[in-house]
């Protein structure tokens, strides 16, 4: 038994106009090839889809079951030609991404950069956010995919791995804190610190674990990214806390050195997190791939 595309179509507009001739002049098709598609159809498949009278034609109880997946099945039909479409460039894509502090700043670059020049047709929306407004972003539909700490709660959403981060601080080499192996960050609020700018998600989080500890932060200066707060450690203006990984870059070019924290919530892993993967966009879900397989 041969299912022909055309002759789907043709069986959804018989059923919307009510009407054989009325369903051929909007097809557009010859009446007698209408006439003589459905009765093909019908005979090949031993169903009688429609029941025929002077008030039009009615779907039988066996043609509703057959309509029903004819417009299934016409419906993954145009969006399988969607996506054919985008994925060979037929017009840009935005696609929405939310990462934090770290993720934008350190690992997120070089993988994007990656799958942006593989995908020329995809204009990328990147915003920095906190953890958990990552997450209640992406459950709400606000963007497609968000990069968050991986201790922050995501109830049912999809989440998986993206990178392992851990925080340490940096000092000037020849800080009192130079020489030690490991810390508190709760040892560190005795001096004074180099920061990234009051609305940013990270520093946030540093402001917060000074008041856990009950301890003021002393800010002596703000900078904009952790290259400038590297340069101002090694001019010994303070010490800082970054992300390991953008720690042992500088400490390979700048006279700084790294003390690894001893708290367990410096040690995270990075997810990525999605709120369901079967709405994504087509090239949303290729950077859903790409992200949770890259390293």
């Amino acid at each position: 038994m041969h299912i022909d595309l055309t002759d789907l179509r043709l069986l959804l507009a018989i059923e919307a106009a009510g009407s054989l001739s009325k369903a051929a002049e909007r097809f557009p098709i010859a009446l007698s090839a209408a006439s003589n598609r459905l009765r093909g159809f019908e005979q090949d498949t031993g169903i009688v889809v429609f029941t025929r009278s002077a008030a039009g034609m009615t779907p039988t109880p066996s043609g509703r079951f057959i309509l029903e997946r004819a417009a299934r099945i016409v419906n993954e039909t145009e969006q399988l030609r969607e996506t054919v479409r985008d994925l060979r460039g037929g017009r840009r894509m935005s696609v929405h991404l939310a990462g934090t502090t770290v993720a934008i700043s350190t690992f997120l670059p070089a993988a994007l950069g990656e799958f942006l020049a593989d995908h020329p047709q995809v204009d990328l929306q990147l915003d920095e956010r906190a953890s958990r407004d990552i997450v209640a972003a992406v459950r709400a539909g606000e963007i497609e995919l968000g990069i968050f700490d991986g201790n922050v709660a995501t109830g049912e959403m999809i989440s998986l791995p993206f990178r392992s981060d851990r925080l340490v601080m940096l000092v000037p080499a020849g800080h009192a804190l130079a020489q030690r192996a490991t810390m508190k960050l709760r040892d560190a609020f005795e001096y004074a610190f180099v920061c990234l700018p009051p609305e940013r998600p990270m520093q946030h989080f540093i402001e917060a674990r000074a008041i856990h500890n009950g301890r003021p932060l002393k800010v002596r200066v703000r900078a904009p990214s952790f290259d400038a707060i590297a340069q101002l450690v090694a001019q010994d203006v303070g010490i800082a806390m970054l992300p390991e990984v953008a720690a042992i870059r500088f400490a390979r070019e700048l006279s700084v050195a790294i003390v690894a924290l001893d708290d367990a919530w410096a040690n995270r892993e990075l997810r990525v997190c999605v709120a369901d993967p079967a709405l994504l966009s087509p090239h949303a879900e290729l950077l859903l791939s790409y992200l949770a397989h890259s390293r």
